[in-house]
C-alpha cells in the first residue's frame, strides 16, 4: 500500500464524529472571540479610536463583503449570499473532516469560524463591525484575519498534498 494511501486510511480510521466536533468547536471559539471583540469595540472604543502600534483600534462598519465589495447591494442579498457561502463551507468541512490532515482541519476551523462570526454579526443590522485599522489597509476584524489565515493554510495544505502525490507518482 502506498504511503499516501496508508495515511488516508489512518485518518479515515479515526473517529469522523470526533474530528468534525473538533473543527466545529475551534470554529465556534474563533467566532465567539471575534463576536466578543466586536461587542467590546461597539461599546468600549472611543469615537476616534486609539493608536495601538502597527494596528490601531478604530470602529467601522462594512455593509459589503470583503474590501467593501457590493457595499451598495441590499443588505438582505448580502446576508443571503454570505449564508449560502457559509452553508456550503460547512458542508465541505463536514464531508472533508474525516480524511483531512491536521493542517487542513486547522484551516477549515479558521475559515469557518470567521465566516460564522461575520455572518452572525451581519444578520443583526446588515453590516459587519470592523475594529482593526492599519492605515494602509481597509479596516478589518479578527474574523477577517481568521479567514485569510485559514485560506493560506488551505493553500499550503494543498501544496503539501500535491508534493506528496508527485513524489508517489515518481516512485512508480
Amino acid at each position: 500500500m502506498s504511503a499516501t494511501r496508508t495515511a488516508t486510511v489512518r485518518r479515515q480510521g479515526r473517529r469522523p464524529a470526533a474530528r468534525r466536533a473538533l473543527v466545529l468547536a475551534v470554529a465556534a471559539s474563533v467566532a465567539a472571540v471575534d463576536l466578543s471583540l466586536k461587542a467590546w469595540a461597539q461599546t468600549g472604543l472611543p469615537a476616534g479610536g486609539f493608536e495601538a502600534g502597527p494596528v490601531d483600534l478604530r470602529l467601522a462598519y462594512n455593509p459589503g463583503v470583503a474590501f467593501s465589495l457590493a457595499a451598495g447591494a441590499p443588505a438582505a442579498a448580502v446576508i443571503a449570499g454570505t449564508a449560502v457561502v457559509t452553508a456550503a463551507l460547512t458542508a465541505l468541512v463536514w464531508v472533508s473532516a474525516p480524511t483531512a490532515t491536521r493542517l487542513r482541519l486547522a484551516a477549515f476551523a479558521a475559515v469557518l469560524g470567521g465566516a460564522v462570526a461575520n455572518l452572525t454579526d451581519r444578520v443583526g443590522d446588515g453590516v459587519v463591525t470592523d475594529y482593526l485599522h492599519s492605515g494602509w489597509w481597509p479596516t478589518f476584524n479578527l474574523a477577517d484575519t481568521a479567514i485569510v489565515i485559514g485560506a493560506i493554510l488551505l493553500v499550503l495544505s494543498s501544496m503539501g498534498a500535491s508534493r506528496a502525490a508527485g513524489k508517489h507518482e515518481a516512485r512508480r
